[in-house]
């Protein structure tokens, strides 16, 4: 059987998915995904073991047309801590990059080295999200564990390094470390001697170029893929980009589980406030990026909580907004990351005896997407190019009240993707780079899926009105600007 495809994992919080792309001309022919355990902040752990046997599941229902693999690649969730003994087995958990204990050991690295300072060395600002931050909280609660650990990495070189046998890692996964710079694309790992000792060249993967191969398929449940090309894997939002083919001055909101607003720039940022994280991408460019925990999660609270189905509450959401109308929901459920409080609770203001279903479900809507919009405010300060194209993506893009709120809200027309996989589909653009020898961005434009118009705004909206509202309720409640 020729071997005409490539496979694109996206190893995320919630479930592996595997889908698969025609060499020829990257169409999708093939889809299959399994869950990882479930988690939920202040404590956010999975076993990585987790995401091997998910994967395994993934690739099981794909199993007739896994001879025609040519190569595979990973896109995984970012910033959570990986650590393995010398028996390649986990010391413990890893720690995700929603778990918010890290807070106080975020806060003493701050302390340490000015924001500044982190910013200029690596595009971002230790919060509680950055494995920086994870590894002190473990030095802090397991002394010595990292000091007995032989590899120190992220869940995409995890699967990565389970894939090949290889230990690597890329620029854009790895630029959310905190203790990689993006602007040289090499380790700074006198930053992670300020979280913990014994950190050191050994224990890290090696950077390779993100279309370089890690090596080949070794063992592996399945002989239909001994010997298969394996990409060097990157970071979800960056293997998004590549699925979605991003282009400078596009603006990208994804809406899962988290929220994140971004772009791709030539220049990297370094905003010492450290609400931007100065990313690097998979191409050579830069992604300031601005993220916080909670979107769809939101959603899926109210809507569970006014006992509705997805369509229902998206009709309630859609219905004519009302003179006067002030419900307002600040959608910290579980924390927040963008502001940094961590220890932040969910506040719905304004309820009277009188409000609505539809108010409350169009609050959630608002609340998670006004939140998103300051921090493309903040991009935009910076001087990114904003003046493209505007992409929803993510599982909520699916929403008919995201999409039009979204709108709303701009007063931009929204556009979605047809590819619904982004990040998986992007990870399979870097195994096809991988395999052809070709630069990632050259697969990522020929491969670019077809946009379509989701949403034109409603002028009369009262987008400026709706959005000082939000901006004031968070600075009275919370203190904080933004």
């Amino acid at each position: 059987m020729a071997r005409t495809l490539v496979a694109g994992v996206d190893s995320s919080t919630q479930s592996s998915t595997v889908v698969l792309r025609q060499l020829a001309d990257g169409k999708v022919v093939g889809e299959a995904r399994a869950p990882h355990p479930p988690t939920n902040p202040p404590r956010s752990e999975q076993d990585p073991a987790s995401w091997w046997n998910a994967l395994m599941d993934a690739l099981k229902q794909l199993q007739p047309q896994l001879d025609q693999i040519a190569a595979i690649s990973v896109g995984g969730q970012g910033h959570g801590l990986v650590l393995l003994g010398k028996d390649n087995v986990a010391l413990r958990p890893a720690k995700l990059w929603n778990d918010t204990e890290a807070a106080p050991d975020a806060a003493r690295l701050r302390k340490l080295l000015p924001p500044a300072d982190w910013a200029e060395r690596t595009g971002s600002v230790p919060g509680p999200a950055l494995t920086v931050s994870k590894l002190a909280w473990t030095e802090r609660c397991f002394p010595g564990l990292i000091g007995r650990a032989a590899h120190v990495m992220l869940p995409f070189d995890y699967i990565i390094y389970q894939l090949s046998g290889n230990k690597v890692t890329e620029r854009g996964g790895c630029s959310g470390t905190g203790y990689f710079n993006p602007f040289s694309n090499k380790w700074d790992l006198e930053l992670a001697g300020l979280a913990t000792p014994g950190i050191d060249s050994n224990k890290v993967p090696a950077i390779v170029e993100s279309a370089q191969a890690a090596g080949k398929v070794t063992q592996i449940p399945f002989s239909e893929l001994n010997g298969v090309l394996v990409g060097p894997g990157t970071g979800d939002n960056m293997a998004a980009a590549l699925g979605l083919g991003i282009e400078e001055g596009d603006t990208v909101m994804s809406l899962g589980t988290s929220g994140t607003v971004y772009s791709v720039t030539p220049v990297g940022i370094k905003d010492g406030s450290g609400a931007i994280n100065g990313y690097a991408d998979a191409t050579g460019r830069f992604m300031p990026m601005v993220t916080t925990l909670n979107a769809a999660k939101v959603t899926d609270c109210i809507r569970r909580l006014l006992g509705v189905s997805i369509q229902e509450f998206d009709s309630l959401a859609l219905e004519p907004r009302q003179a006067n109308e002030s419900l307002i929901l600040i959608p910290y459920l579980d924390g927040e990351r963008t502001p940094d409080l961590p220890d932040a609770t969910g506040r719905l203001l304004n309820l009277r005896s009188n409000s609505t279903q539809a108010q409350v479900a169009r609050a959630a809507v608002e609340g998670v997407l006004c939140g998103l919009l300051e921090g493309l405010d903040l991009l935009a300060k910076q001087g990114i190019r904003l003046d493209g194209r505007f992409i929803l993506t993510g599982g909520a893009a699916r929403s008919k009240a995201f999409r039009q709120t979204l709108a709303d809200l701009t007063g931009e027309p929204i556009w979605v993707a047809t590819v619904a996989e982004a990040a998986a589909a992007g990870a399979g653009v870097q195994a096809a780079a991988a395999l052809f020898g070709e630069p990632i961005s050259k697969i990522a434009r020929r491969w670019a899926p077809d946009l379509e118009l989701a949403a034109e705004p409603d002028l009369e909206f009262p987008r400026e009105a709706v959005r000082e509202c939000y901006r004031t309720a968070v600075h009275n409640h919370f203190g904080k600007d933004r």
